[in-house]
């Protein structure tokens, strides 16, 4: 464990967008570019590399919700496609642009957290 940083505090960190080391400073610098350093602790976000993972987390999560909806509104009141289209698409896009930062976030602590980092392959001794 990295200076403490229980489990729960991994994810409060990332839910908050919050610097995993100490919890105050801004993680990100825009909506989903981290900053460079913590304005509070100096704590170097170099390390700070998420990938497609938070993408793939929120799709699976918003899937399940717009399209569990979308099949119970259909079911019991068979509305027109375009009650559809007006009720699911703005859903679709509130739920990802706002869980997408957030899941960055939590990803981003746990990997500080768990001392993650790139794999570098060593060359062969000859």
């Amino acid at each position: 464990m990295t200076d403490g940083l229980s489990r729960a505090g991994v994810f409060a960190a990332g839910l908050r967008c919050r610097c995993p080391r100490c919890r105050n400073g801004r993680l990100f610098s825009g909506y989903l570019t981290p900053a460079k350093t913590c304005e509070r602790c100096g704590l170097d976000f170099s390390f700070a590399d998420a990938g497609d993972g938070p993408a793939v987390f929120v799709i699976l999560v918003a899937g399940f919700l717009v399209v569990g909806l979308a099949l119970v509104t259909e079911i019991f009141w068979r509305p027109p496609y375009w009650v559809h289209a007006a009720l699911w698409i703005p859903l679709m896009l509130a739920v990802t642009l706002g869980l997408l930062r957030p899941f960055k976030g939590v990803l981003i602590a746990l990997q500080y957290r768990n001392q993650a980092e790139e794999s570098r392959f060593q060359k062969e001794q000859p």
